[in-house]
């Protein structure tokens, strides 16, 4: 077994260094510019990647909030089981997100999505709504890529298509997020650095 874990923890290190640092950097603008003009942001996904949204939220809603300053205003689509429950039962569970969305949501907000696949319908019809409706779009996705690739207006792919992996980098980003602001407060209140994105 130890050489097993000591494949595996090879494997996740290898996986971790193909993060792309300029995309984490254009996030991090992005979460910027949402906390200066008061943004929503809506994070969801299913599973593992459920989980990670919900660990995010709480990251970002309390943590990186107390250092800034301001408050990040955040929020997992997947953390009210009865609300969940009666979409997917009266609708569908395509619709478990894309139908909060139209509770909640107002153009110029952000949805964020985690998804191994890429591929998850529910997902794929939240992001469409999203774009139809003015709201920006972001998808963390695994190797695959998926349907979430092409539809995100930024997307950061983890080349590995092992879910646990794929995961565990998922919220590696989640987390520089997080403590981004978290060790760096200033930047909830610094301007905006004038960069041109390719």
């Amino acid at each position: 077994m130890k050489n097993w874990i000591s494949r595996y923890l090879q494997d996740q290190q290898r996986v971790l260094e193909t993060i792309p640092m300029e995309e984490v950097v254009k996030l991090i603008d992005t979460f910027r510019l949402a906390l200066r003009e008061d943004r929503q942001i809506f994070v969801f996904g299913n599973g593992g990647s459920a989980a990670n949204a919900s660990h995010f939220v709480t990251d970002l809603g309390k943590g990186a909030s107390d250092k800034v300053g301001k408050r990040f205003r955040c929020l997992s689509l997947n953390d009210n089981v009865s609300w969940l429950t009666a979409l997917g039962n009266d609708y569908s569970y395509d619709d478990v997100f894309v139908r909060q969305l139209t509770n909640f949501a107002r153009a110029g907000d952000i949805v964020f999505v985690m998804s191994v696949s890429g591929n998850s319908p529910n997902l794929v019809k939240a992001v469409q709504w999203a774009a139809k409706n003015g709201l920006k779009s972001i998808a963390l996705v695994g190797g695959k890529q998926g349907r979430l690739a092409q539809l995100a207006e930024q997307t950061i792919v983890v080349h590995s298509e092992h879910y646990g992996r794929v995961e565990d980098a998922h919220m590696t980003i989640c987390h520089l997020l997080c403590y981004a602001f978290m060790e760096n407060p200033h930047l909830g209140s610094s301007p905006m650095p004038e960069v041109a994105y390719a």
